[in-house]
């Protein structure tokens, strides 16, 4: 995949939303929310996955105020993954090419749930990528890991997802960590696709979870604990 592609013929729609964007940022978050499997058709005005992702949006705000932190999300051409065609893929790496002619060579975490976090992981090997939060994310088995290598992958799932396996999460983290990446699966009890069960410790946990990976304030024990596991040091 090339960095930048704009496959589909014609001039397409503008893939980066910006938030926030500091005159002089130093680091950048990047936000990527769901969609289907399949659908060639734009994302509708009154699209609730990308409305999901408005309260995480504004905690990672409150997260990184005061730090000169970008703040952008993914603006999706269609609805769907699209098979061989990886639409929501494409985006994502137009909109960190888009970020980086904004905001310049500055370290960018990406925040995907379900599609878009299928569409997180594939983009992090764009050279700005050094993490990944991946929210109940699409992680279907065969997904590519040797691109991850050197980055920091931290995986929640509910236990009560009947959307995306749970299990996919996990195998995918074991998986990329023997690639060489710094890799933690977390699980959430009693936590459901749409986050809507225990919103508030998904809206925090992420927050926390992105003002650590660009060590603005302490990672959460567990997670510090296993990005820094043996085997896993001199990834950034």
């Amino acid at each position: 995949m090339t960095y930048g592609d704009e496959a589909g013929g014609g001039r397409p729609r503008p893939a980066l939303v910006p938030y926030v964007l500091p005159q002089r940022p130093h680091a950048a978050v990047l936000v990527l929310h769901g969609g289907r499997a399949e659908g060639l058709e734009p994302p509708p005005a009154l699209n609730l996955p990308g409305a999901r992702m408005r309260p995480f949006v504004r905690a990672i705000g409150r997260a990184t105020a005061g730090h000169g932190v970008a703040l952008a999300g993914v603006r999706y051409r269609h609805r769907g993954w699209n098979g061989e065609r990886e639409d929501a893929a494409r985006d994502a790496l137009r909109a960190l090419e888009a970020l980086r002619q904004r905001a310049g060579e500055v370290p960018v975490v990406l925040v995907g749930h379900s599609m878009g976090g299928r569409a997180a992981l594939r983009a992090a090997g764009h050279p700005l990528v050094g993490a990944v939060v991946g929210l109940a994310p699409w992680c279907p088995e065969g997904e590519p890991v040797g691109h991850l290598a050197g980055r920091r992958l931290v995986l929640l799932h509910g236990d009560r997802d009947r959307v995306t396996d749970p299990a996919g999460s996990l195998t995918l983290a074991d998986r990329a960590r023997a690639a060489g990446a710094q890799a933690c699966h977390l699980v959430v009890p009693g936590g459901d696709h749409a986050m809507l069960r225990g919103a508030g410790t998904w809206h925090a946990l992420t927050a926390r979870l992105v003002a650590g990976l660009l060590r603005l304030g302490p990672l959460p024990p567990e997670v510090a604990g296993a990005l820094t596991a043996p085997g896993t040091e001199g990834a950034r």
